[in-house]
């Protein structure tokens, strides 16, 4: 086992594996900008290192400046967290080639996956399904490109091959608005991922948005850790997830998720990782993996008893998976809400000193966070400052538990969308389960509307 492992992000993520570190006996090394030193994870490492002033692109994306701070406190491993640098293959190939573990897959891994083209060839070839569409990049020839549209049949979606994160995809609805929109998507692509290709699929209307989280070690071993929703969506941006996906049937999500496991074995895949689809009509669509380990982690953790990131380390550093899958069992339900620091409906950031940070307890209530009464939320990173997760043992108790726990949280000196959270934690299509990812942007344009009438 590693005695000394450096985080390379920042933010709740870096004290959620520093925390795993620490049960775990090893030693950390924190980075930061200086917009972050004095946050709570700085200041609870065994070391830490200022590698660039605030702007990411000269700190968290440096990686120079991160390989240097590795080498100069002794570090042996370096974890990168989520964000940032945790899908780059040139980094995690750096690592390595710098005598240093990367606690995640191999850069090839993280290569095949990151292109959504060659991700889809392989899921394809592992029988994993796929959604309705090109069986690779689009061509150049505007004819062709009409013709695989009319094949797979409108609406559908323009997507980048090096996008991520809700961003280089594009809906078309008509053949006429069809190659002006590839042209706009391959630029836009081009400028945002240095990389101009595109693909094609079939546009699903109303579907669900369902993960399966995997883990598999570096001797073909690999399992699947059940399933979440994650439907609540603003703009392909997660609100709130939940495990298990309410009304799916088991026998389906066992057949996904065994799947998913031999594309693990299959690609050679080392690590924690995330398949992600769409369901609609009783179908599961792979759309991509994500190689890292996920923000919406800890309701696994919370269904399954598994730590997530404790498994992402012991499997860096050549252990085997401890459990087979007849070994994992589901119990209770979990959700949890992201908490970000920006007005609830307009989405505006909202940077500054918390003057007051009040947060729930109680029975099933986790909260991993690294802001305090005092903290200062630097405008230059993500807007998220935490998050709530209640558990209960079933869906009924968890959203009770949220609800109490909403009711709590007190944050004063910064807006946060805990307001947007409550509402939808008393909505009633909520409740029943099963929304679409266009749920939530139907509802606050429904409620934009009752606000301007």
């Amino acid at each position: 086992m590693f005695g000394k492992i450096l985080i390379a992000n920042r933010g709740e993520i870096a004290l959620r594996i520093q925390r795993a570190c620490r049960e775990m006996g090893i030693k950390t090394v924190a980075v930061h900008s200086t917009a972050d030193a004095d946050a709570k994870y700085v200041r609870l490492a065994d070391e830490s290192v200022c590698i660039g002033p605030a702007q990411p692109g000269l700190s968290y994306l440096n990686i120079p400046a991160i390989i240097s701070a590795a080498e100069v406190t002794d570090a042996e491993a370096i974890h990168p967290g989520y964000g940032f640098l945790s899908e780059n293959a040139d980094f995690a190939e750096r690592v390595e080639r710098s005598g240093f573990a990367f606690i995640g897959p191999r850069a090839e891994s993280i290569r095949l996956m990151g292109d959504k083209v060659s991700a889809k060839q392989a899921m394809r070839d592992a029988g994993v399904p796929c959604v309705p569409g090109s069986d690779g990049a689009l061509p150049e020839d505007p004819q062709e490109i009409l013709r695989i549209a009319r094949q797979i049949g409108y609406p559908v979606i323009i997507k980048a091959a090096g996008g991520g994160g809700g961003r280089g995809m594009r809906v078309v609805r008509t053949e006429a608005a069809l190659l002006t929109s590839v042209s706009t998507t391959r630029e836009e692509a081009r400028v945002a991922f240095g990389n101009p290709t595109v693909y094609m699929e079939k546009f699903l209307e109303n579907p669900r948005h369902i993960e399966i989280q995997v883990l598999s070690d570096n001797f073909q071993n690999a399992v699947y850790l059940g399933e979440r929703d994650c439907s609540m969506q603003r703009r392909n941006q997660k609100i709130l997830e939940e495990a298990p996906a309410p009304g799916i049937p088991r026998r389906l999500i066992e057949r996904l998720g065994n799947r998913c496991a031999e594309a693990c074995r299959r690609i050679g895949y080392r690590g924690a990782g995330t398949f992600e689809f769409l369901f609609e009509n009783g179908e599961f669509y792979f759309i991509e993996m994500n190689t890292r380990v996920q923000v919406e982690h800890p309701v696994t953790e919370m269904v399954t008893g598994i730590d997530i990131v404790a498994e992402q380390i012991r499997i860096a550093a050549g252990e085997r998976l401890r459990f087979k899958q007849r070994d994992i069992e589901l119990k209770g339900h979990a959700i949890e809400c992201r908490i970000n620091a920006e007005d609830p409906f307009t989405f505006v950031p909202s940077p500054g000193k918390v003057t007051a940070w009040h947060l729930p307890g109680g029975p099933g209530i986790r909260i991993d966070s690294h802001v305090y009464a005092g903290y200062t939320v630097p405008p230059y990173y993500d807007s998220m400052i935490g998050k709530i997760i209640a558990y209960g043992d079933t869906r009924e108790q968890a959203i009770a538990r949220m609800r109490v726990a909403l009711s709590e949280t007190a944050v004063e000196g910064i807006r946060t969308n805990t307001k947007l959270h409550r509402e939808l934690l008393a909505d009633e299509r909520f409740f029943q389960g099963g929304t679409s990812i266009h749920y939530l942007e139907e509802k606050l344009r429904e409620r934009s509307n009752r606000t301007r009438n």
